[in-house]
């Protein structure tokens, strides 16, 4: 089996290529999908995140506000570097077992979507890196209208993160999606033909 990191920075348009390779049929491991199921009310990870942060985190329900949170961690380098060291653990054990399930039904290719894929040291568990990138104006658009928050709230989340030239050291495919859904679906089209390429020879 062949295990594809998916990763990019925040607003690149990860979660649309996502979403384009789930209706292209393939399968994916989704990591977001997976820190926000471990943080569910009473698990160990809530546990520990709200004994660190406060009750303050929480919602009227007793759920985590994920934005109250994320505002937090955006802000303070060492804050959010206690709730990778709390979640991370988690996140790749669960990731793991996900992997393995799909190994086991004899699934040929497998998408880990993990923005994080670099920044938590998870690029040894894939084959290969595919980097989804786009302009620096095109990103902090796409944060202001998808969050709804101030420039300035979306400029320190991306800078919260590892840079996009730092990342490209790592990657081994990248897709700039900085233009239209068309030219995306066409590009995905193009990698997924790389990604034939690619096999053949790791079969020759």
């Amino acid at each position: 089996m062949k295990i594809i990191g998916l990763t990019g920075s925040i607003g690149s348009g990860k979660s649309t290529v996502s979403d384009i390779l789930i209706k292209k049929g393939f399968k994916i491991v989704d990591a977001d999908k997976i820190s926000r199921k471990i943080l569910d009310k009473n698990s160990v990870a809530f546990i520990e995140v709200v004994e660190h942060f406060g009750e303050e985190i929480l919602q009227d329900d007793g759920n985590i506000d994920r934005k109250k949170l994320g505002s937090i961690v955006f802000s303070d380098d060492e804050k959010l570097k206690k709730l990778n060291s709390i979640t991370h653990p988690k996140i790749e054990q669960n990731i793991k077992s996900e992997i393995e399930n799909y190994k086991n039904k004899g699934v040929d290719i497998v998408f880990l979507d993990a923005p994080l894929l670099i920044e938590a040291n998870l690029t040894g568990m894939v084959d290969l890196v595919l980097l989804i990138i786009c302009s620096y104006e095109v990103q902090i658009q796409r944060i202001i209208n998808r969050d709804n928050i101030t420039k300035e709230e979306a400029i320190k989340r991306i800078n919260s993160q590892m840079s996009v030239e730092d990342k490209k050291k790592y990657a081994d495919y990248i897709i700039d999606n900085s233009y239209t859904l068309d030219k995306l679906n066409s590009d995905v089209d193009m990698f997924l033909k790389y990604l034939e390429g690619v096999e053949r020879i790791d079969k020759a």
